[in-house]
């Protein structure tokens, strides 16, 4: 598939998911979310791929949600139109969120609607200084989307997620640090070079331990204790009987850094 809305790029085992509309804030059409639900499908089972970032092309957004432009062209086809996207958006994040590979999100501008959900649904997240970040669906009289309501109460609980959706709150780079949404706040100029050093670090790691590790906390908060702790006993026996965890066993032994391949 030829990509029109989405700048692909993998290098040193980190993929770099581009949202490239910035004329419209990189909002996401029906066009972009098939060509991110494609790239996802693409990335996921791929083992040279240990660590994706997603950002926003340009200074201004990270992504400014659902094309509202689009949803208004017929608003009696409105809804339909707006199943279609979301199923092709959703299905794209459930398939990052399962994948082993880490996600981080770089945020470089606003983060708003499905833009923030997209923030929420990556493992990891980091922001420019003058990042913002806003649910927006009570403007368009809308309800959220693209995983926020699975995600958001979870990172930042059900009051002030509620607030986000609600009461039309606009946050700040350092709030959303403070509230725990994001996990750094860098300056503009540092950022996309920021969060490929943060990506290059992960993509030496443990590749097949952080997909057991994002399972975990994918489960967190819905297992009973025994269930997750024998969710753990699983996937820390798998993870000892991969390539990886034997090398990290005998590289600890040794003393030695250990040297991951991602198998």
């Amino acid at each position: 598939m030829d990509y029109v809305n989405i700048d692909l790029s993998v290098r040193s085992g980190v993929a770099t998911l581009m949202l490239n509309r910035p004329h419209v804030h990189n909002a996401i059409d029906l066009a972009t979310a098939k060509e991110m639900c494609d790239v996802a499908s693409r990335l996921t089972p791929d083992r040279s791929v240990r660590a994706i970032v997603i950002a926003g092309q340009g200074s201004k957004a990270f992504s400014a949600g659902g094309d509202v432009a689009s949803f208004a062209k017929d608003p009696d086809t409105a809804g339909l139109l707006m199943r279609d996207i979301t199923g092709y958006l959703h299905l794209a994040i459930s398939r990052l969120a399962w994948g082993n590979a880490p996600v981080i999100a770089a945020i470089n501008g606003v983060a708003a609607g499905a833009g923030l959900s997209l923030v929420g649904a990556c493992d990891l997240a980091i922001a420019a200084e003058h990042a913002t970040f806003t649910s927006a669906y009570a403007k368009v009289g809308l309800t959220p989307d693209g995983s926020s309501t699975y995600f958001l109460p979870r990172i930042l609980g059900i009051r002030r997620t509620a607030e986000l959706y609600m009461g039309g709150r606009v946050l700040s780079a350092a709030e959303a640090l403070d509230w725990g949404l994001i996990n750094r706040v860098v300056p503009a100029a540092d950022l996309q070079a920021s969060a490929q050093a943060w990506a290059q670090e992960l993509a030496k790691g443990p590749t097949q331990a952080f997909g057991g590790m994002k399972r975990l906390l994918m489960h967190a908060f819905s297992d009973t204790l025994e269930s997750q702790m024998e969710r753990e006993t699983r996937e820390i026996a798998e993870a000892a009987n991969s390539a990886d965890g034997k090398e990290g066993v005998r590289a600890f032994v040794e003393k030695r850094p250990a040297n991951f391949t991602g198998h």
